[in-house]
């Protein structure tokens, strides 16, 4: 075999060269084994580490690499002893440095290393046990801290989810061992708090107050014990250790030892929001890995058991983990799970699951873009159809589909068509134009298409809708700069053309700024007024800027101060955006792009942005335009980038500042050990070093000290912009949150007098559009689209309209973004949650206000409304 031994190691289970192209798991495991044998001598470290590196990062292929083991002890009792020791001590550090994912890795090799007779099974009862007791602890009032629960969920989840790798050995050798485990379990389950998860769910119905529902781990126990009743049967779990079962078995079982969790976090606080708190933290330390996102109806996804389709879960997970960054390799595995049935529709939901999940996804989106582009090349005959069902299923519930996940799919699904020269079969969603402006299915798609236009151009995606021109009018206008002070013949020439042409000949002229602030305190201000002077000033800059985006960072760069100088206070950056808004009003990119560069040159404050998207002009707009959301999400978003970025440079200066004084303590030392060795020549004690080694001890041991304080007044310079910061993030967090209650106090229908809230999802019977009108009549519904009896299709009938009231759809586009942004911003909202009561929810703040902000920081409420 010319395949080295690293590589045979990541191929095995694989249909590949390497292995003749063969599917036959025990000849790969006799090739590699081999192989491993050969090279043991003079590469048995490097072996020794690389298993147990696939091991962590293939897990899926876990039952192969314990095998592998086990033929090893066979021949070398030391070698396995050594992979037990080191998972011992590798799962220790995991628990105590909370490692989650490797915690959950390593319990499931434990299994695979007891299928192969390393690990003695009493030894993994023992672990199990050890984080059942941790979890039980932890509920404990008194002696643990019950809002600590996500750690406690997690331990057992790690215990259920190595179940199906290990639970028939287990079954089979230790089954009263076993069935304590699971009776410890079932009382785990029966005293935990259910998790309501409904300000995480894609969907937006009432499918979550349902007490009915079971939550992720309820649903795992319930597959655990179907697998139980089923004799611990797995299809998807390969059971390579029974071919070689009759050489394994005389095979020494070494004892893993005891591990042991850390203790509990205790807290005296009894204030409720201290208990958020800590709930929020210990959420983010263990969340939850996946919320399953049903988009395929049963009868089209394939027909797998519930255990099954929990296992193909974790290997896609599994494979999305470990293979960020390495896109060509992420998608040959998805593609090759050693799984003996298809995945296709299941590994599409499990992708889309990620790429919605809320409050975040584990990578960038981006990372989700590039492997369903991959997909879609690798299984050129399948996926794509699964893709395209996909995003129709989704298509279908937008209506009902979380702001924030809207968005994700608006983003995604736009990108991804520019992968495939934007086809798509628009004509099936022509029907859009037809409804209501406000309505979700036509704003989706005319969102899109202008996304489409960022990454191409618009007589592109203009092109790719002429099978339905009835979307020509969903396109923007064509882009391109509305200055106000063209120069055109037909039109008379006023001062502002003057004053705007003599800047531009400034700026030609490389006049400095300091030159043409004068020039405008002079010649524009006294005459026409600071306002008149900020609309000459502005337009003409981001006209001469409008080329490119490097074109308008040079202008912002070298004449920022003007504006700076025009703008000092908020109701001027008001105007200033203004007349960013109009220049660029038929470009919502550049005018993000703009507003945001102004922001990062603190030309413009966050708090003006803030009031400016909250202004009438654009309030009217959050239903049907994502342009006011998009310049929120921004500004939002940097202020706190900016904080975190001063995080990080603090903690690097911290140990920046240990390391010089470390070297300054060191020159010190050398330099007071050299002034004291002495020798006496003539009768006096005089220094035995030679003058030039003291003055070259001297000036390291200057230079050191220099260094020292040098890093210090450097972080003490950063102490002070990190308080200022979050002095801005605090300031941010108030007026986003008054201006949300402000704005929706004034618009949400009031609640009735028997305290009856309004269901804003109910509609409005005198907005319905008829669907004898032909504008009016929608898409025919598939039956089959996988949608939740609770959830609308297109609101309430495809053929019926819209209908929903534009007032409800304000009402709820606007509550679902306040929900996205305390979801988002959780961590930097729970710090100021007491100021926010004090000054924002007070008094008879509208129940639904309450609801979406409260929800979004997992905060109970009970009001009983409906969104």
């Amino acid at each position: 075999m010319s395949a080295g031994w690293r590589t045979l190691l990541l191929r095995i289970g694989d249909r590949c060269p390497e292995y003749g192209g063969s599917a036959d798991h025990k000849e790969h495991i006799e090739i590699c084994y081999n192989v491993l044998c050969r090279e043991y001598e003079h590469s048995k470290d490097a072996i020794f580490e690389f298993l147990l590196q696939c091991a962590e990062q293939l897990p899926h292929k876990i039952p192969f690499f314990g095998v592998l083991i086990g033929l090893i002890n066979l021949e070398n009792e030391d070698f396995a002893k050594g992979i037990v020791d080191t998972t011992h001590a590798n799962i220790q550090d995991a628990l105590h440095n909370e490692n989650s994912d490797r915690v959950r890795i390593l319990l499931r090799f434990l299994c695979g290393l007891m299928c192969s007779k390393v690990i003695l099974p009493n030894s993994i009862v023992e672990t199990y046990e050890t984080l059942l007791s941790a979890a039980a602890t932890i509920l404990d009032e008194e002696a643990g801290n019950p809002s600590w629960q996500p750690r406690a969920d997690f331990y057992v989840y790690c215990i259920l989810a190595s179940l199906p790798w290990g639970g028939s050995e287990l079954f089979e050798q230790v089954p009263d061992e076993l069935e304590r485990v699971l009776v410890g379990i079932e009382s785990y389950i029966s005293i935990r708090r259910h998790f309501d998860d409904i300000a995480f769910s894609v969907f937006e119905t009432d499918e979550g107050n349902s007490p009915n529902k079971k939550d992720f781990m309820e649903d795992l126990w319930d597959r655990m014990q179907t697998l139980s009743r089923n004799g611990w049967k797995v299809k998807s779990v390969p059971k390579p250790h029974l071919s070689f079962e009759a050489q394994l078995v005389v095979g020494k079982s070494h004892r893993f030892p005891a591990v042991s969790c850390p203790p509990p976090i205790f807290t005296m606080s009894v204030s409720e929001i201290l208990k958020g708190q800590e709930k929020h933290e210990a959420n983010l330390k263990y969340p939850q890995r996946l919320r399953r996102l049903h988009i395929f109806p049963t009868n089209k996804a394939e027909n797998m058991q519930p255990v099954d389709r929990f296992v193909v879960e974790e290997y896609i997970l599994d494979v999305l983990l470990f293979f960020n960054g390495c896109r060509k390799e992420c998608a040959f595995y998805l593609v090759s799970l050693p799984v003996p049935f298809r995945y296709e529709y299941l590994m599409a939901e499990t992708i889309f699951s990620q790429l919605l999940l809320l409050p975040n996804p584990p990578f960038r989106p981006i990372y989700y873009t590039l492997v369903i582009i991959d997909l879609c090349k690798a299984l050129p005959a399948a996926f794509p159809s699964v893709v395209v069902a996909a995003v129709h299923a989704l298509f279908d519930r937008i209506s009902n589909m979380d702001t924030e996940c809207r968005t994700r799919l608006i983003l995604w699904f736009s990108h991804h068509l520019s992968n495939f020269q934007f086809i798509w079969p628009w004509q099936e969603w022509a029907s859009v134009k037809g409804l209501p402006k406000w309505a979700p299915q036509r704003v989706f798609v005319q969102e899109v298409l202008e996304r489409e236009i960022r990454l191409s151009y618009f007589e592109k995606i203009k092109q790719s809708i002429e099978d339905a021109a009835e979307l020509e009018g969903l396109l923007p206008p064509k882009a391109g700069p509305n200055f106000s002070y063209h120069t055109d013949e037909s039109k008379e020439s006023t001062d502002g053309h003057r004053l705007s042409k003599e800047l531009v000949s400034m700026v030609r002229g490389k006049k400095t700024t300091r030159d043409i602030i004068l020039w405008v305190e002079e010649q524009i201000v006294p005459a026409n007024g600071a306002k008149f002077a900020v609309g000459v000033v502005s337009q003409t800059l981001l006209d001469i800027g409008s080329k490119s985006f490097t074109h308008l960072i040079t202008i912002l760069e070298r004449y920022g101060q003007i504006i700076s100088k025009l703008c000092p206070d908020e109701e001027m950056q008001l105007l200033l955006m203004d007349e960013v808004s109009a220049y660029w009003k038929n470009s919502t990119q550049m005018t993000a792009i703009a507003i945001d560069r102004m922001m990062g040159y603190r030309l413009i404050s966050n708090l003006a942005i803030v009031k400016w998207v909250f202004s009438p002009a654009n309030v009217d707009q959050f239903h049907v335009s994502d342009r006011p959301w998009e310049i929120l999400r921004n500004a939002v978003s940097k202020t706190y980038n900016r904080i975190s970025d001063l995080r990080k440079e603090i903690q690097s200066l911290r140990k920046n500042i240990q390391v010089a004084k470390e070297a300054s303590a060191k020159a010190i030392k050398e330099l007071e050990e050299a002034k004291s060795v002495l020798e006496v020549i003539e009768g006096q004690p005089v220094p035995s070093e030679r003058p030039g080694r003291l003055r070259r001890l001297q000036a390291f041991a200057d230079k050191a000290k220099e260094d020292e304080v040098t890093t210090e007044e450097f972080l003490e310079a950063k102490e002070a912009l990190l308080a200022r910061g979050l002095e801005e993030g605090k300031e941010l967090l108030r007026l986003l949150f008054k201006s949300f209650v402000n704005v929706l106090t004034e618009r949400l229908p009031p609640v009735s007098a028997d305290g009856d809230v309004p269901n804003l999802r109910a509609g409005d019977p005198n907005v319905t559009i008829p669907a004898g009108e032909p504008e009016a009549a929608t898409m025919d519904i598939d039956n089959e689209n996988g949608a939740d009896n609770n959830s609308q299709l297109n609101g309430q009938n495809a053929k019926a309209g819209y209908s929903i009231g534009e007032l409800e759809q304000w009402g709820l586009c606007t509550l679902g973004h306040l929900k996205s942004f305390s979801r988002q911003y959780a961590t930097e909202i729970w710090s100021h949650v007491a100021m926010l009561d004090e000054e924002v929810f007070v008094g008879s703040v509208h129940p639904l206000i309450r609801k979406a902000a409260f929800s979004g920081l997992c905060r109970s409420i009970s009001d009983g409304s409906h969104l």
